[in-house]
């Protein structure tokens, strides 16, 4: 018989665990055998101690074989996956899955939601009325074979498991655990179908991984991960200092993608990444150069319809896009002197979003999908003493005081 707390001590010492005792302890997990906290003090024993990649390729089994695993061989075109594993502002899967669909490469993307201050794609989708986020398997087969594009969330029955162990990951201080992120990134993407798989990494500030070293490891660990199931895995590594284009909250970010897809909004850090990723996964699904895929990316946001294609998208998923709504109490936030704007802080951005209400500090918590917070003026912009650097939309009152180190003007 194995016991859970030998298990949790041999991991809290540095000692590697077999397959069964993984096994054991995260079935035990989903089967509600093992409580909450003991589950958190593996976690955290994880966090603190690492894994070993056979230990990381058994978890990713163990969180794969926990459900159903898709295939979509009677789908044509080589479907490619995509992953970012979360930032402040980060709305690219809401602008490349249109895009890359709208060239004819299939898009399956079942997204997760918000991780610590790092919003989530789900609960974006969700701040658009009626938009359905959980789709059954056969919903989603039928969707990608009549538009070629989905984003839901991770259905009932594929890797049920990491959807509880990431909800735990979310309020116990365990997010940044690289071997977790691995697992939990590949077993979703490995259980979903994909035949190539490319990932984001974001690093700085707003990120999971602070460090360029963490960022690299993580890299060359999905890598591995994908080679030992047979697929392609390609990585970019992007910043992460500073948020993604103008917005962060959950409604005005969707706002902001369309922008970009419809090409109202051409020049930012955002719109860079997401013709970056978008033509990386071109690049896979057609097996053309990234020079190639780069033109064909642009073009399609050029003649709009990689915008088409996410409205198409929205109606088959039963949103009402013109009902999305943003809290009509805004508050400007005036610069208190002139220069350039040499620095944006994101991890200070995202935790004043989440204290408007963007994200959950518990599981239970509820979001506001109105509330948030536009960027007016981004790094390297010159600006005037009193020119409104952002709006906050909020109903809660904020001390001024608590965002004055978000913007650094020189």
């Amino acid at each position: 018989m194995m016991n859970v707390i030998d298990i949790i001590n041999k991991k809290r010492l540095g000692r590697s665990l077999s397959y069964d005792e993984l096994s054991f302890f995260f079935n035990g997990y989903l089967n509600n055998e093992i409580k909450d906290y003991q589950m958190s003090s593996l976690l955290m024993a994880i966090c603190i101690r690492g894994m070993s990649d056979e230990e990381i390729f058994a978890l990713t089994k163990i969180f794969i074989e926990s459900g159903d695993v898709l295939g979509f061989s009677d789908i044509s075109g080589i479907k490619v996956d995509k992953h970012s594993t979360g930032g402040i502002g980060d709305k690219t899967t809401l602008v490349i899955g249109p895009i890359v669909a709208s060239l004819g490469v299939p898009v399956v993307k079942m997204s997760g939601r918000g991780l610590g201050y790092t919003g989530g794609t789900i609960d974006k989708l969700e701040s658009i009325p009626n938009f359905r986020v959980n789709l059954t398997t056969e919903e989603i087969i039928e969707q990608v074979k009549s538009i070629g594009l989905v984003i839901t969330g991770q259905t009932a029955d594929l890797a049920p498991m990491d959807k509880v162990i990431y909800a735990l990951r979310d309020v116990t201080g365990t997010v940044s655990s690289i071997p977790l992120i691995a697992s939990s990134i590949m077993s979703k993407k490995i259980a979903g179908g994909a035949d190539k798989i490319l990932i984001d990494i974001k690093v700085g500030k707003g990120a999971l991984l602070k460090t360029k070293k963490d960022a690299y490891k993580l890299s060359q660990l999905v890598i591995k991960i994908g080679k030992f199931y047979n697929r392609e895995v390609r990585t970019i590594i992007s910043d992460m200092d500073i948020p993604l284009g103008h917005a962060v909250g959950n409604s005005l970010e969707v706002i902001e993608a369309m922008n970009i897809l419809c090409g109202k909004e051409t020049k930012s850090n955002l719109v860079e990444l997401c013709i970056q990723l978008a033509s990386e996964m071109v690049s896979m699904g057609k097996e053309i150069s990234i020079e190639e895929a780069t033109k064909l990316v642009k073009k399609s946001i050029k003649n709009r319809s990689a915008y088409n294609k996410f409205l198409e998208m929205i109606k088959m998923q039963g949103g009402n896009i013109s009902d999305i709504k943003v809290n009509k109490n805004v508050k400007k936030i005036r610069s208190t002197k002139s220069g350039v704007i040499v620095d944006i802080n994101a991890l200070e951005v995202g935790k004043l979003a989440i204290n408007l209400g963007t994200g959950r500090m518990r599981k239970e918590d509820d979001i506001d999908y109105g509330a948030g917070i536009y960027l007016e003026k981004l790094v390297g912009q010159k600006i005037r003493k009193g020119a409104v650097l952002m709006k906050i939309y909020s109903d809660i009152n904020i001390d001024e005081k608590n965002i004055e180190n978000i913007f650094t003007i020189k």
